[in-house]
């Protein structure tokens, strides 16, 4: 059974596949083509899943609609190249629900899915018990978690719906004196109109901050196990809050959060529905977009006329990358299937060693090109973790926060947001063993197995896709060498 779900026409337009009970292919259409345009079908993306499911639009027996839909779209038109598929229809919210509690390793669980708004609805509460889930609470426009945190966003001089992280991480610096007027807006007692801020910018953050975590736990209540989507999950501070607020066993936050994600909900949802397995679908890797051969990246990097040098041997390769970290030069790190959602999980990364004392400075200021208090995710093996870190389970997908042990504050301190708060991203072999193996690797060299890994892009782009994407990067900043596949190139 293949079964094709597209999502987020609106926003951040994607598709994924499930084939037989497994999800093959996930793909944002902005990283494919380059460019973000609202309301168009994701052509490429569905052309891309099709192919790295090595299937033809004919053999697709289910096409799962994640609305909203724009009116009077060119849709219907569009799936006439599906002939032998049944379209099926999903809600939003739903969708996020399904792409967080399907995908989520709990068979029951308290779902809650925010935004800043989706079909009327901005968020919404689910029960899940099995495979089935069951709404519970609707939170309708305007009274929005989303679009507060979007019109916070913009009171500090910043961009809604861009900018939102930023306003995050600004909060772990400031106190939260204005938590209960933020409250009382989430919980409709005030309006935003009517409250007045005029303290540090920190501090109007961290109110923000506080009040969200807050306003999500009173959802979640005393539930044994919740699960997060939409926009408003891709708050990392507020995953940790739950993970360590001592109420719930266990947290899951659906990677791809956003309106891509529904792709993959609604996918789940009639996976789900139509099967007679109760199984789980999703495997935890979201390593799912596309990849290139060898000769793919020669090809590429000849047509660019450019130098490089080819290392067969995966030994060879990672001597060579612990060579160039450890004489702290910046790596950019090109390998495998392109990860679905924002967050580079080792296959589309830029890293640096935490023994260079200016990498954050580099990576901020000649990469990156902004503010210089922005921090990077610590990279670490799964196993051995917990030597270094206090954190949860959620950093395998870089969607939580955890805590720097003592011991090692002043070696990690590149990557500390404030007091021992530090973005960690648990590794494992399963997950990602080239990524893991290259960690061991620059332990072994330097006493020290934690790579700083930020996101293989510039200028507001999306993740890298292509060699050519990473060409362009490449060449386009300060990146000292650059590692795809088995090529090696160095400036």
């Amino acid at each position: 059974m293949n079964i094709l779900g597209i999502g987020g026409v609106l926003g951040d337009a994607a598709a994924a596949l499930i084939q037989d009970g497994k999800i093959t292919a996930a793909v944002e259409e902005s990283k494919l083509t380059r460019r973000a345009e609202r309301g168009r079908f994701p052509e490429a993306a569905i052309a891309a899943c099709l192919r790295m499911g090595g299937i033809e639009a004919a053999q697709v027996d289910y096409v799962a609609l994640a609305r909203p839909l724009p009116l009077g779209s060119a849709l219907p038109m569009a799936l006439r190249a599906f002939p032998s598929a049944r379209r099926v229809s999903i809600d939003h919210h739903a969708a996020h629900a399904a792409s967080a509690y399907l995908a989520s390793p709990f068979d029951h669980a308290t779902v809650i899915t925010l935004d800043a708004v989706g079909d009327l609805r901005c968020g919404a509460k689910w029960r899940g018990e099995g495979n089935r889930l069951t709404l519970e609470e609707e939170i309708l426009y305007p009274q929005s978690a989303g679009e507060l945190y979007g019109r916070v966003t913009e009171l500090l001089g910043l961009q809604a719906r861009a900018d939102e992280h930023r306003v995050q991480w600004l909060s772990a610096t400031g106190t939260p004196r204005y938590a209960d007027a933020f409250g009382a807006i989430l919980n409709g007692e005030k309006s935003f109109e009517a409250a007045e801020f005029t303290g540090a910018r920190a501090d109007i953050a961290a109110s923000m901050q506080k009040a969200l975590e807050a306003y999500v736990e009173r959802l979640a209540g005393n539930a044994e196990n919740v699960c997060l989507a939409g926009g408003v999950a891709w708050n990392a501070l507020l995953v940790s809050a739950l993970e360590n607020s001592g109420r719930h066993k266990g947290v899951f936050a659906q990677p791809a959060a956003g309106n891509a994600g529904t792709a993959l909900g609604a996918a789940l949802q009639v996976w789900h529905d139509v099967s007679s397995s109760n199984a789980r679908v999703a495997d935890g890797s979201y390593a799912l977009g596309p990849s290139f051969t060898m000769d793919e990246i020669k090809q590429t990097l000849e047509n660019c006329k450019l130098r490089f040098q080819i290392i067969p041997a995966v030994p060879d390769l990672m001597a060579s990358a612990v060579r160039l970290l450890m004489s702290s030069r910046i790596v950019a790190w090109m390998q495998g299937r392109m990860e679905f959602g924002p967050r580079a999980l080792g296959n589309r990364s830029i890293l640096a060693s935490p023994r260079d004392p200016y990498s954050t400075e580099n990576l901020n200021t000649f990469i990156k090109h902004r503010e210089s208090s922005r921090k990077f995710a610590a990279s670490v093996p799964a196993e051995i973790a917990a030597e270094y870190f206090e954190t949860g389970a959620n950093a395998r997908h870089l969607a939580t926060v955890g805590r720097v042990r003592d011991q090692y504050k002043d070696q990690l301190r590149g990557a500390i947001l404030s007091g021992s708060l530090v973005r960690v991203h648990t590794v494992s072999k399963e997950d990602n063993p080239l990524y893991w193996q290259l960690l061991h690797a620059f332990g072994k060299e330097s006493g020290l197995p934690i790579l700083f890994n930020t996101s293989f892009n510039l200028f507001g782009e999306p993740l890298v896709c292509t060699p050519r994407d990473a060409v362009r990067s490449f060449y386009s900043s300060g990146i000292d060498a650059m590692v795809v596949g088995n090529f090696l190139l160095e400036k």
